[in-house]
């Protein structure tokens, strides 16, 4: 172990080789495509080691700075209440990075005992992962907080046990994983592990919803609007009803709609400033329609997918179709109530419905069964929800004469459906999972990437058939 002197010569010396770097831009613009690339991923690395040692020392600090302690606490004697004020003094950080680093210090902090009286300063053992992995600099601080607030404290049916096989879990898939998808992923984990909890989640975040008005000075407004998810998804498929075309949504075969498509591009509006007018139009409609007839003809366009044994025993969750939480099977039944429920049928590796070559276009049955399996753009990385996708034939219908089915079909984003045609990447599936080829130009070794299921309902489904774990099986209630 270094000695305290040999730790900061060893600090300042790190600072004076990342200073030794050139700075210019010149020698950035000098690199080749693989070789900028190759330079971001280094210069991660760096960041999350930088990172590491950082939120080790803020451990430290937020541990001499214990509320216990009281005006003898490092941060008091230095006047700031927190650990957390005292680090953003230091570094000039915000308030969420001071904090995010204080907080992976303290999952470290649990991994060491203390020297004279062994006592761990912690009570998050089921973290103990996460703080092992911070120290080895393989996670950074904001990978480390979003598995701790996604996953949770144990409760009645999860055990720290249960966390702690999710904990070292999750720090393996951190590596492939931005901050962002990661707590997503936890989040996924946590309601596997205690499904008895989803409907009580589901219910604060109901809780959370509120709208909120005022008047500015100059006489414009302001709207404020957290939607529950169920809400979201609501308002959010009339949002992408009025404004997909004109933020690049999916193209239309139909000609009617491809000409309506065209007119909201050619508008001289703003996608926001559309979105805007359109809605107070519907608020002015909605006001003097009939209450008895539904407003514009058709509701929005909202899915609820469940597995059907969870539905026919009243046991389990669904998920409403683009969000990534799920949803107690009582809002399942409930939304099922009142729209009907259309059952897709896929094998033990998610394959479907068929139509041969005797019909080109995917039908309205094919795309919902493909936004069952695929959640979205199946792009490696791309959040585009099902209704922002295009049908791809992974074998092309005229060079490879490919059939219209569900196995032979993905979901891709607009932008990705024009890529994967116009600049080479390939899109092969092998035993129920699809893999991205790239061209020559962008990897010569041409290395497929696996591409996953975005969607949590197919995930279970698959992942029951095959015995996995706390997974469910069936089939889907549609809106």
């Amino acid at each position: 172990m270094p000695t305290p002197t040999d730790l900061l010569a060893r600090l300042n010396a790190a600072v004076d080789a990342v200073a030794a770097v050139p700075n210019g831009v010149d020698g950035y613009r000098a690199l080749s495509d693989d070789r900028l690339s190759d330079a971001v991923r280094v210069l991660a690395d760096l960041t999350r080691v930088a990172g590491s040692r950082a939120a080790i020392a803020a451990g430290e600090v937020a541990r001499r700075s214990a509320p216990e302690l009281g005006h003898d606490g490092l941060a008091q004697r230095s006047g700031h209440r927190t650990a957390i004020e005292l680090m953003r003094a230091m570094t000039g950080a915000t308030a969420r990075e001071a904090a995010t680093s204080v907080e992976a210090g303290l999952l470290v902090q649990q991994t060491v005992p203390d020297a004279a009286t062994g006592e761990v300063y912690g009570d998050r053992p089921w973290l103990l992962p996460v703080g092992r992995a911070v120290v080895l600099g393989v996670i950074s601080p904001a990978a480390a907080e979003a598995i701790r607030n996604g996953l949770g404290s144990p409760s009645v049916g999860v055990t720290e046990g249960d966390l702690t096989v999710a904990a070292e879990q999750l720090c393996d898939e951190a590596l492939t994983l931005d901050a962002d998808r990661l707590h997503r992923r936890s989040r996924e984990l946590r309601d596997l592990l205690d499904e008895a909890g989803i409907a009580d989640r589901e219910r604060q975040r109901r809780e959370q919803r509120g709208l909120k008005f005022w008047r500015r000075a100059d006489g414009m407004g302001r709207l404020i609007w957290d939607l529950d998810p169920e809400s979201t998804a609501v308002v959010g498929e009339i949002f992408d009803r009025v404004t997909s075309p004109k933020r690049g949504g999916p193209r239309f075969v139909d000609p009617e709609k491809q000409s309506e498509a065209d007119v909201v591009r050619a508008d001289e509006r703003s996608p926001e400033q559309y979105a805007s007018d359109a809605f107070v139009q519907l608020l002015r409609q909605g006001v003097g329609a009939d209450s008895s007839r539904l407003l514009g003809g058709t509701p929005p366009a909202v899915r609820v997918l469940v597995c059907a044994e969870a539905l026919n025993n009243h046991h389990g969750h669904g998920h409403i179709e683009g969000q990534h939480d799920p949803v107690s099977i009582q809002t399942v039944e409930r939304i099922a109530c009142g729209a009907g429920i259309v059952s897709l049928a896929f094998d033990d590796q998610g394959e479907g419905m068929n139509v041969g070559r005797e019909q080109r276009l995917f039908t309205t049955r094919h795309r919902i069964g493909m936004a069952v399996r695929d959640g979205g753009c199946m792009w490696t990385d791309c959040d585009r929800p099902p209704s922002w996708t295009e049908a791809h034939h992974i074998d092309f219908w005229d060079r490879d004469h490919g059939e219209t089915d569900v196995e032979r079909g993905i979901l891709l984003c607009k932008h990705h459906h024009l890529l994967a045609h116009d600049h080479g990447w390939e899109i092969r599936r092998e035993q129920g999972t699809f893999w991205l080829i790239p061209p020559a130009t962008i990897d010569p070794a041409q290395v497929p990437r696996e591409l996953r299921s975005k969607s949590a309902a197919f995930r279970e489904l698959i992942g029951q058939r095959s015995g996995a774990p706390r997974s469910r099986a069936g089939g889907v209630s549609a809106r």
